[in-house]
């Protein structure tokens, strides 16, 4: 059988392995990519481009809806399921054939199969045409990961959904049940919510969004309820009851259980690696629950093979995974300065209505870590763009070191945080402190300058409130 070398073979196209490919390419590296099904994996294609495109276009209808509060009319507002679908697949199409012009463009090999590793630094494919063999000088496994199916929950498509079902639904729900309220939970929810379906959350921990900071999950669990959604905290679905066109859902809720009907079920607990059938056991790779053990460096333990992205663990977010993959490059490329992954400075973000976006440490983790704390608050109601945006709900949650003045987390709700997150995200590469923060002149009108006011806030400063 021929064999093809490589200096890197990166197993798996999506936004690890894509980035590390380019970024190895860069470095004048021979690269190979394999990739079983798309290119740009789960993120751009099930993931989060086409789900951000949804979002996009249940702003715009709610927007519509409320076109009289800015003075406007719109009659007759409605919405045609089958052609948002059909935008959302659109954007993911035009951007996975991006993904294949980058990889031309960068002379990367691209063998579409499924790969199998046949030692640390050989890589045997099953194509269409056959079976081939890549040699290389470092190989890197970014299979990424999908969705969990607990018993009794599993997702079949037709009532009871998983992401990818959700994306290109057979029908439009109108009594939903989400189970897990999660980033993809939580957008889902808000999504169909808001074409009108009768939302249900379900969460098994005591506050929805539970890895946000406590403040800002409680002021999430306020708006959903308002926009009409039922909220379980502290309560799991036990069963699933499929009929033809229903689903029975027996929910346990401080030790009782009920039992409520629902036309569709969405379940989003959790995620768990693509680590299965591509000969990490034999490779002497160690996995644990679900995911392969690295070190910061995406380095597995086994000499020339590497791991990145939503395989490699938490936290599961498609710019972890990329920044992982230019380390890794960098690393097999020999370059002499290469930067980890810091994950306590890695944003998460949440599309729902209104957003939620968040970095570092929560107020409760950097008292439990020893820090004396000052906290800033700003809300979004004193802020002038957000006033004029008609979308004054949400705050803006700082929280410093009180000694040095070090910026340990920010945490947002409301609108476009999900943009404004990057400020204190570049902040905190830069190590900022309240000083720099404070002496910062931001532009007015803006949102962002409720960022501004909340450091103020934290420091006793504070002017618009």
């Amino acid at each position: 059988m021929a064999e093809r070398n490589f200096d890197m073979i990166v197993i798996g196209a999506g936004p690890g392995g894509y980035v590390a490919a380019i970024r190895g390419a860069q470095l004048g590296l021979s690269v190979a990519v394999v990739e079983r099904e798309h290119m740009g994996g789960i993120c751009l294609n099930w993931g989060c481009i086409p789900t951000k495109a949804l979002l996009r276009s249940a702003e715009v209808f709610h927007l519509m809806r409320h076109a009289g509060d800015f003075g406007l009319s719109a009659d007759a507002v409605g919405f045609d399921l089958g052609r948002v679908v059909a935008r959302s697949r659109k954007v993911a199409g035009q951007l996975a054939g991006g993904v294949s012009h980058l990889m031309k463009k960068n002379k990367i090999a691209v063998v579409m199969g499924r790969a199998r590793l046949d030692g640390p630094r050989r890589v045997r494919v099953q194509t269409d045409g056959g079976a081939e063999v890549l040699v290389g000088g470092a190989v890197v496994v970014a299979t990424g990961a999908r969705a969990r199916d607990l018993p009794g929950l599993e997702a079949d498509g037709k009532r009871v959904w998983n992401y990818k079902h959700a994306l290109q639904p057979p029908h439009m729900p109108e009594r939903l049940l989400v189970i897990g309220s999660g980033a993809i939970g939580i957008e889902f929810a808000s999504f169909y919510n808001t074409l009108g379906a009768e939302t249900t959350v379900v969460e098994i921990m005591d506050r929805i969004l539970p890895v946000e900071d406590e403040e800002i999950s409680t002021l999430a669990r306020k708006a959903f309820e308002a926009q009409g959604m039922t909220i379980l905290p502290k309560s799991l679905v036990r069963n699933l009851d499929r009929g033809a066109d229903a689903v029975t859902a027996e929910i346990e809720t401080g030790g009782k259980t009920r039992t409520e009907t629902f036309d569709t079920v969405i379940s989003a607990v959790g995620i768990t690696g693509n680590t299965e059938d591509i000969g990490l056991e034999d490779a002497g790779v160690r996995v644990e629950r679900g995911h392969i053990v690295t070190d910061a460096y995406g380095r597995t333990g086994v000499d020339g093979l590497y791991a990145i992205g939503d395989v490699a663990g938490a936290p599961w977010l498609a710019h972890k995974a990329s920044h992982e993959g230019v380390t890794v490059a960098e690393l097999i490329a020999g370059s002499s300065d290469v930067h980890p992954v810091a994950p306590e400075s890695i944003a998460g973000c949440t599309y729902c209505h209104p957003q939620v976006a968040s970095v570092g440490l929560t107020e409760a983790q950097a008292r439990e870590a020893g820090h004396e704390v000052r906290v800033g608050r700003f809300p979004f109601i004193g802020n002038g763009k957000a006033i004029a945006l008609g979308d004054p709900q949400g705050l803006i949650k700082t929280v410093f070191d009180a000694q040095t003045g070090a910026l340990l987390g920010a945490h947002m709700i409301g609108p476009e945080v999900t943009e404004l997150i990057q400020g204190y995200v570049v902040g905190r590469t830069l190590e900022t402190t309240e000083a720099e923060l404070i002496a910062t002149v931001f532009p007015h009108p803006t949102l962002s300058e409720a960022m501004h006011e909340s450091v103020l806030a934290a420091f006793d400063r504070v002017i618009h409130i």
